[in-house]
């Protein structure tokens, strides 16, 4: 198929919608390609076909939930274009027809929604069907594969714009992964009254690591509380040792015995820009220091 040429005149009432998602990830081989009867709006009745091949820039996202998948064209040529795709609310897209769909993201709880809309042409209503023919999903919105055609009418209309997506990208990169240990043994200053921590974090990817958490321990029916916070940059494959300061929040210092120290590591995944966090309870013995 070729690309058209011909622009149609967009009527006062078009509202586009379909923007792609924040996070939106590269497509390493893909395709979109569609064409319309005459007298469809979206299309013009013309063709159109982009692709990875031919050096069109194609990108795509899902939700968390996997309820609904974004493709974005940005054409070699200057063309734009959005697919929306979404299945009823609360459910994932799995392969099959989801067939009377309405405009997203205006679609009803109960109906899937679709959007094809671009080049400052989109429909107001519309009804459709869409096809999905496979699909394979990674971690945080991450789309592996994605093949599905699709059939839109715009404003009720008979006329209909039908195409197809194609998508392959390589297996999910993995999740950032943290490891976490705290030290059992630790100090009590008889200095200032604070606990002194270690410990030492690993990850599977280069990521600077928060420590926080709270520090707890009971000397003749008094109980003793500390905050603490520190960072450590992590890099895969040598564990990275930190160290926090806990300074009792009332009058009565920390000192020799057993505290209950709760912490909770937490770092930005480089990958899907999401925090990762995990969490230890130790159970740590002060020595006066």
């Amino acid at each position: 198929m070729q690309r058209a040429a011909a622009v149609i005149a967009v009527p006062v009432l078009a509202v586009l919608v379909g923007t792609v998602p924040a996070q939106a990830q590269p497509v390493a081989t893909g395709s979109l390609s569609f064409s319309g009867d005459e007298g469809d709006y979206i299309s013009g009745g013309s063709t159109y076909a982009y692709s990875t091949d031919a050096k069109d820039r194609l990108t795509v996202n899902a939700s968390a939930d996997r309820n609904h998948i974004a493709v974005s064209v940005s054409g070699f040529n200057s063309d734009w274009w959005t697919l929306d795709l979404a299945a009823p609310s609360g459910t994932a897209l799995t392969a099959g027809t989801y067939g009377e769909a309405t405009r997203y993201p205006f679609q009803g709880a109960n109906a899937p929604g679709l959007s094809l809309s671009g080049n400052g042409r989109g429909c107001n209503e519309l009804i459709g069907t869409f096809i999905i023919q496979n699909v394979v999903f990674g971690p945080h919105g991450y789309v592996q594969t994605l093949d599905a055609a699709f059939e839109q009418h715009c404003e009720g209309g008979k006329p209909a714009a039908r195409g197809e997506v194609h998508i392959a990208n390589p297996p999910a990169p993995p999740e950032l992964g943290i490891g976490l240990k705290v030290a059992t043994d630790g100090t009590a200053s008889t200095l200032n009254g604070n606990a002194y921590l270690h410990g030492t974090v690993d990850c599977t990817a280069a990521a600077k690591v928060t420590l926080s958490g709270a520090t707890t321990q009971v000397k003749r029916n008094v109980i003793i509380r500390g905050n603490y916070t520190t960072q450590v940059a992590c890099t895969p494959g040598t564990p990275a040792p930190w160290q926090a300061t806990v300074v009792p929040t009332g009058t009565t210092p920390f000192q020799k015995g057993k505290a209950e120290v709760v912490t909770q590591a937490t770092a930005l995944d480089p990958v899907y820009n999401t925090n990762v966090s995990v969490d230890d309870t130790t159970v740590v013995t002060l020595v006066k220091g």
